[in-house]
């Protein structure tokens, strides 16, 4: 018998939706809501997280804190904040978005505008099933620097470069730490739970950045 793989999320596409129709949506919706929106081209992405999307996504957050902690990095979590730019009609709810290198131009900030404020440094979309609009194409425009996409098995960085993302083996935010290793870390959270294995990302941080000092 097959086994088949637990449903992370689900995905609906609406198709010939204008930008002006999409920007009232978003302020029409509720607040808390838990699915999440792209859009892109006039087609509108509505992506329900479920359980095993939100574990991964939650527990990337948590290593992505650690590596800041510990690399003397300051943080500005994010989360599913919405980012719309109207000068090109593109915008997304990343999983997880963070601000590390602009952390200080948005330390107080409540609310952020594009028009006015820089994008996230990083942003994080989990992706077990394909995407029902190019996300690239989305953060590109937006002028993201950094874009991870995890696939439920390989995370993959990319650095935005000339207009477009180039995949590259490590993050230019966390340098030679090799954080495409994080999924063998989500997997052992699984055996030993997460707080066990948040202490071992940790001491492996450490224990990576001890072997270089040598």
């Amino acid at each position: 018998m097959v086994a088949t793989a637990p449903l992370a999320e689900t995905r609906t596409l609406l198709e010939n939706i204008s930008w002006q129709t999409f920007k009232t949506m978003l302020a029409e919706m509720e607040q808390g809501r838990s699915y999440r929106l792209a859009y892109y081209n006039n087609m509108l992405e509505i992506m329900t997280p479920l359980m095993p999307h939100e574990n991964s996504n939650r527990l990337i957050e948590v290593f992505v804190g650690v590596l800041c902690e510990e690399l003397g990095l300051e943080i500005k979590r994010a989360g599913s904040l919405t980012l719309t730019r109207d000068d090109v009609e593109r915008g997304g709810e990343p999983d997880s978005s963070y601000y590390i290198q602009n952390e200080f131009l948005v330390r107080n900030k409540e609310t952020i505008d594009l028009a006015i404020d820089p994008p996230p440094d990083l942003v994080l979309e989990v992706e077990y099933s394909r995407p029902k609009v190019d996300k690239s194409k989305i953060y590109t425009a937006i002028g993201v620097p950094e874009f991870w996409r995890f696939n439920g098995s390989v995370l993959r960085i990319y650095v935005l470069s000339d207009g477009q993302y180039s995949e590259v083996q490590f993050s230019p935010t966390f340098g030679s730490i090799p954080v495409r290793e994080i999924p063998r870390f989500l997997q052992q959270a699984r055996k030993d739970g997460e707080n066990a294995t948040t202490r071992a990302f940790r001491t492996w941080i450490n224990g990576f950045r001890l072997y270089e000092d040598k």
